[in-house]
């Protein structure tokens, strides 16, 4: 893989950051309320990590989540091996065997946590560890923000009160990385297409024009559509249309047929039935509930 091992250092590195909770405390988080769903045991920061190299057979009964933001390393979950580069992260499940380590020329600056807690399963289905696979994040500096809180709140003290914002720190950071494994990356055909609908909801796009506009078919299109966000073309540019006349309805005195024609109606009625077969209620009805 390019990733050549070395031995392990006993010693740790210059300027490191490193958290680890007692586990007395991390069982008694394991019994209460929030905290039992997801629980950070140990974090920390690594920078520069030369020969930095862990390995263990029997796995480690937490799961890790690592975030490389500069040099490289590697990581092999059960046989399978992978190069870990700037701007990725990767998840290893627990109780899995693994080995990880800094590259020897490049040395790896990391931020890390162990994880354990019911929810676990969720949190690795969440970032697609079916395969050990890096994870590319479109915001780097978002993910590096939410580890440096993390690490900084168990510095802090390691009280049910820290475990409890320790977990919510952790969530919001797992949430991110989950929503950058999905979202396209800007410049590719589906975020070009999905700007393109944001761009167009006064109007109507064919599904096969704006595969031909992305240099897709249109299959290739939807499929890739559908993995980024959830859904078919049609039904998210429609969501962008009514989206846009909720804020109408709410926030202006236009009319049902003048908001209609905004987003790229002609037929009042055949508005009104969309929004209805969406939202439960013509737009008249969703215009006088109370709000806020």
């Amino acid at each position: 893989m390019g990733a050549t091992m070395s031995t392990p250092r006993r010693e740790g590195f210059a300027d490191q950051r490193l958290c680890v909770v007692p586990r007395p405390a991390v069982r008694a988080a394991a019994d209460r309320a929030v905290t039992r769903r997801l629980v950070v045991t140990d974090a920390g920061w690594f920078p520069a990590a030369d020969g930095h190299l862990r390995q263990r057979r029997n796995g480690a009964d937490e799961a890790i989540l690592m975030l490389c933001v500069r040099g490289s390393g590697w990581v092999e979950v059960a046989g399978e091996q992978v190069v870990v580069s700037p701007s990725t992260c990767v998840l290893i499940p627990a109780r899995t065997p693994h080995s990880y380590g800094s590259s020897n020329e490049h040395p790896w600056t990391i931020w890390w946590c162990h994880l354990t807690g019911t929810d676990l399963k969720d949190v690795t289905e969440a970032l697609g560890t079916e395969h050990v696979a890096p994870i590319s994040l479109r915001s780097l500096d978002r993910v590096t923000a939410q580890f440096d809180e993390l690490v900084a709140t168990l510095e802090q003290g390691q009280t049910p009160a820290h475990l409890l914002a320790a977990t919510g720190i952790a969530w919001h950071l797992i949430a991110q990385i989950a929503v950058d494994r999905v979202l396209p990356e800007t410049g590719t055909p589906v975020e070009r297409a999905i700007r393109y609908l944001r761009e167009r909801i006064d109007s109507s796009v064919r599904v096969a024009d704006l595969a031909a506009l992305v240099g897709l078919s249109p299959s290739h299109l939807s499929a890739l559509f559908r993995h980024a966000t959830g859904g078919g073309i049609t039904a998210y540019h429609i969501a962008l249309k009514m989206a846009r006349a909720r804020s109408l309805l709410d926030t202006t005195g236009l009319t049902v047929g003048e908001v209609a024609r905004v987003v790229g109606y002609d037929d009042p009625l055949y508005f009104s039935r969309q929004f209805r077969r969406l939202h439960g209620l013509n737009p008249t009805a969703y215009r006088a509930q109370r709000k806020g």
